[in-house]
């Protein structure tokens, strides 16, 4: 069958295939390098080793975005992305005291224009 005859699907499956397969495979041997990986003999070796392995891996992550947070980030860029950041914080706490300042201007204006109303001990009845 010449390829330009098949169904896209067909030639998506025909490639899709061999990528899983190696996958799969690359997966298996992970997990087989982790059950094997050698642990301290005083440790109970199925759960301890994996929790170790996960606290390492943890431990790695943490350390890798760490150094790219180093490496790939300016200082500069993130002190003027802190200011910018400050500053519009800033405005957007003005706007807020100005808006409360306004409301509470508005409630005493209603409060003021409305009349005093005293109920008298009979009304009440």
């Amino acid at each position: 069958m010449i390829p330009a005859e098949m169904e896209p699907q067909v030639l998506a499956t025909a490639v899709q295939a061999p990528m899983m397969a190696a996958l799969f495979w690359m997966m298996h041997g992970l997990r087989r390098g982790l059950s094997e990986r050698p642990c301290a003999p005083e440790e109970p070796p199925p759960q301890r080793c994996e929790a170790d392995a996960l606290a390492r891996t943890r431990d790695e992550l943490v350390a890798f975005k760490l150094e790219v947070a180093r490496t790939y980030v300016p200082l500069s860029l993130i002190r003027d992305v802190d200011q910018r950041l400050t500053q519009q914080l800033l405005r957007i706490e003005e706007k807020l005291d100005a808006a409360t300042r306004a409301a509470t201007a508005a409630a005493a204006a209603v409060a003021a224009q409305q009349p005093q109303h005293r109920w008298r001990p009979e009304d009440r009845a």
